[in-house]
C-alpha cells in the first residue's frame, strides 16, 4: 500500500521541474506533508460532499420546499463567497467610515435612516431612554431584580435577600420587539432574564429564557453567553463590531449603519471626491440590484434564511420571527417574485410603516381587482373574495411566539381556513 501511495505521488510529480519531482519521491519528509495533503484535500471534498447531499435529503424531506431551493444559501455560504455581505468580518476597521460620511452625499436617506428603529438596534445601556423611562423591578421567587440609569451608568442588581450581585449594564439591543440588557459579571456576559416590551410597556421574561424560579443567584443574573452568541448578537445589531476576522464590539459603531448593508465605504468615497463617482459604485453593494432570492438571503444574514432555519432545526411556531424564511414558505413566492422580495414592502432607510392598509398597494400588484378579470403573468393572484383592503390583517396575521409576549406578522403569506 506504501508503495502504491508512493507511485502515485511520483507520477502526479511527473509535471514538475525535474530535481523538485526527484525530491519529492525520495524524501520521506517531502512523501508524509504529500500524503497529509491528498488526506486533507480527500477530506474537504467528502465533507462538501457530504453537506450537499444533507441539503437535498433535507430539503426533499421537507413537504412544502420553495421552488427557489436551490438558489437559496445559509448565512454561513454566503458570506464565504469574496465581497461582502452582512455580519461578514474580514474587511479591516480602517475602511470603514461611519454613517456620518455617507450623509455628506446622501442627506436625505441617511437622515431617515438615523431616525430608524434598525439605527438604534444597539445603545449602550446607559443611554437608553428605555431605561431612563422604565425600571425594572421583578420578583421570582426569592430574588428580586432591579435595573435603572443613574447618573452616567445603567445599574443592574440581583438580590436573594442575603448577597446582592450588582453592576452596570453594558449594551442594550432591540428597541421595537423589544429591549434586552448585557451584564458582564465574574469574567463571563449574561443575557439579562427580562426583557422590556414596548408594545405591552413593561417587563417580561427574554426570549428563549426559563421561566422556573433559578437555582441560585448565579443563575439568576441572566443566561451566560458564549463568544459565538456574543458576537451574533453584536454582528446584527451593531456596524463593524467583526474586522480584520478580528471580534472588537468596543470600536463597533451602534446600530445597523450604512455600512453594515452597503459594506464599508472608504473606497467609495476616495472615488467620489476624486471625480470618478462612476467607478466608486463599483466599491460600494446595492443590494437592489440582487434577484429575489438573493434580496431574501441578504436580509436573511440577521433574519433568518430558510436554510439557517431549516439547518438549525428552528421551524415550527417560533419560526413566525424569521421572516425570510417564512416568505420563501409562501405559495405566492413561487420562482421568485421581486414584488415579495423584503424592500418591496419595507423601506430599510425608514421606520417600520404598522399601518396595514400601507401595504394593499403591494398586494394588489399581484391579485386582480375584480372577479371578471383574468389572472395573467403581471397579475397571477385572483381577486380576494371578501375585499381588497387591509389584505394582511387576514393573510399575514399577527399571532405570538410562544413566551414571548409580542405579535409578529405572519410572513408568511396565507388564505385563513
Amino acid at each position: 500500500m506504501r508503495a502504491t501511495f508512493r507511485s502515485e505521488i511520483c507520477v502526479r510529480s511527473a509535471a514538475r521541474p525535474a530535481p523538485e519531482a526527484s525530491a519529492l519521491c525520495a524524501s520521506p519528509r517531502h512523501r508524509t506533508k504529500a500524503k497529509w495533503r491528498a488526506y486533507v484535500g480527500n477530506a474537504i471534498v467528502l465533507a462538501l460532499l457530504a453537506l450537499s447531499a444533507y441539503r437535498s435529503t433535507l430539503a426533499q424531506s421537507q413537504s412544502k420546499s420553495p421552488e427557489t431551493i436551490t438558489d437559496q444559501l445559509s448565512t454561513e455560504e454566503r458570506v464565504g463567497k469574496p465581497g461582502w455581505w452582512p455580519t461578514k468580518g474580514t474587511f479591516r476597521h480602517d475602511e470603514f467610515v461611519g454613517s456620518a460620511a455617507c450623509a455628506q452625499c446622501h442627506f436625505a436617506i441617511a437622515k431617515t435612516q438615523r431616525e430608524s428603529e434598525m439605527a438604534r438596534t444597539a445603545i449602550l445601556a446607559a443611554q437608553s431612554d428605555i431605561l431612563k423611562n422604565h425600571t425594572l423591578e421583578y420578583k421570582l421567587g426569592p430574588y428580586a431584580y432591579r435595573a435603572e440609569v443613574r447618573g452616567d451608568r445603567a445599574m443592574y442588581e440581583v438580590s436573594d435577600s442575603v448577597k446582592t450581585i450588582s453592576g452596570p449594564l453594558t449594551w442594550t439591543f432591540g428597541i421595537m420587539m423589544g429591549q434586552s440588557y448585557f451584564f458582564d459579571h465574574d469574567n463571563h456576559t449574561y443575557l439579562v432574564p427580562l426583557t422590556f416590551y414596548p408594545e405591552r410597556q413593561a417587563f417580561g421574561f427574554t426570549v428563549d429564557q426559563p421561566h422556573n424560579v433559578p437555582e441560585s443567584l448565579e443563575k439568576a443574573l441572566g443566561r451566560p453567553l458564549n463568544e459565538e452568541q456574543i458576537r451574533g448578537c453584536f454582528n446584527c445589531h451593531t456596524t463593524a463590531a467583526t474586522t480584520d476576522s478580528h471580534f472588537d464590539p468596543q470600536h463597533s459603531m451602534p446600530g445597523v449603519g450604512c455600512e453594515a448593508c452597503h459594506g464599508p465605504g472608504k473606497s467609495h468615497i476616495a472615488a467620489a471626491i476624486t471625480g470618478f463617482a462612476g467607478d466608486g459604485q463599483k466599491h460600494i453593494l446595492n443590494p437592489g440590484t440582487f434577484k429575489p432570492v438573493d434580496l431574501i438571503d441578504f436580509c436573511g444574514a440577521c433574519h433568518r434564511t430558510w436554510w439557517d432555519v431549516t439547518l438549525g432545526g428552528l421551524s415550527g411556531p417560533k419560526s413566525l420571527r424569521f421572516q425570510p424564511y417564512r416568505i420563501e414558505n409562501s405559495r405566492c413566492w413561487g420562482k421568485g417574485d421581486a414584488r415579495l422580495a423584503c424592500i418591496a414592502c419595507h423601506d430599510p432607510h425608514k421606520s417600520l410603516v404598522r399601518e396595514t392598509t400601507t401595504y394593499d398597494k403591494n398586494c394588489l400588484s399581484c391579485h386582480l381587482q375584480t372577479a371578471a378579470a383574468e389572472p395573467t403573468a403581471h397579475h397571477p393572484g385572483k381577486k380576494c373574495k371578501v375585499a381588497t383592503k387591509n389584505c394582511v390583517s387576514c393573510h399575514m396575521p399577527q399571532n405570538i411566539v410562544t413566551d414571548i409576549p409580542v405579535k409578529f406578522t405572519d410572513h408568511q403569506i396565507g388564505i385563513p381556513r
